[in-house]
């Protein structure tokens, strides 16, 4: 048994097919699915699905490339739904910052003020957070730090393989490891992850993104989340059955709503 906890169902590659999509996972032991919320247009496609499937829990937040869409009032709408069990994904994202130094300094300075309003914005609904980290380790345990995100813990989604972000562990948060960790350049990460903590590890799709080996190349799906339970298995010499236990229970402490379906 394996829960998805980042999964992004609401996505238009899933348009078409969703229904497949979700029962080939529950066909191949994936029992639970998070949808992250990235952009407050597509909650009410995350809200939908949530509400058709028992399996199916979302998020409300913004993701950093999305943070002029930023608007509370509109987060408000739906965290206080019973299936809405998490703030983000919201964080910060320098890979794609503008080249003019006055541009990048403002954005900057604008990725880090959304992130924390919804730190504390999840302090404030009581509930965990969902965190996007992509070149910006430092920032960002800085401000989890400073701004008191151990209150609710939360989520490393993707985890980008920094050493410098382990002890965030003492701090409640759990590390996400998907598809990326089948790949082949993937040495960084192979390195850390037996580094972790184990009661802090959880797995993750982040689908249609970051498609594992061997199906590089094509739409990720949360059923092959199964490929990567069997790359920690491998790396951490332990039994597929003893990772899926390990990570079912590490995402119901997490997310305590799964424990209501599993």
């Amino acid at each position: 048994m394996i829960i998805d906890s980042h999964c992004h169902l609401d996505n238009k590659q899933f348009y078409d097919d969703i229904d497949e999509v979700i029962c080939r996972a529950l066909d191949h032991g994936v029992k639970g699915f998070l949808i992250p919320g990235a952009d407050p247009d597509d909650l009410p496609k995350a809200m939908q699905l949530a509400e058709k499937y028992k399996e199916v829990f979302f998020s409300a937040g913004v993701h950093p490339y999305d943070i002029k869409a930023y608007d509370k009032k509109i987060l408000q709408e739906y965290i206080s739904h019973p299936k809405c069990i998490a703030v983000g994904e919201c964080g910060l994202d320098y890979f794609r910052l503008p080249e003019d130094e006055q541009e990048k300094k403002e954005e900057v300075q604008l990725q880090k003020e959304i992130f924390i309003k919804q730190i504390e914005f999840a302090k404030e609904v009581k509930k965990p957070l969902i965190v996007h980290v992509r070149e910006a380790s430092n920032d960002s345990r800085t401000i989890l730090e400073n701004y008191g995100a151990k209150e609710v813990g939360g989520v490393l989604h993707c985890f980008n393989a920094s050493e410098h972000l382990l002890p965030l562990s003492e701090h409640n948060f759990y590390f996400g490891i998907g598809g990326v960790l089948t790949f082949k350049n993937a040495r960084k990460l192979v390195e850390v992850l037996p580094k972790i903590p184990r009661d802090k590890i959880i797995l993750e799709t982040d689908c249609p993104y970051l498609t594992p080996h061997p199906h590089r190349g094509k739409r990720n799906e949360p059923f092959y989340t199964t490929f990567v339970a069997q790359k920690v298995s491998e790396l951490l010499n332990l039994e597929l059955s003893e990772v899926e236990k390990l990570t079912v229970d590490n995402t119901k402490n997490l997310f305590k709503q799964f424990s209501t379906i599993i």
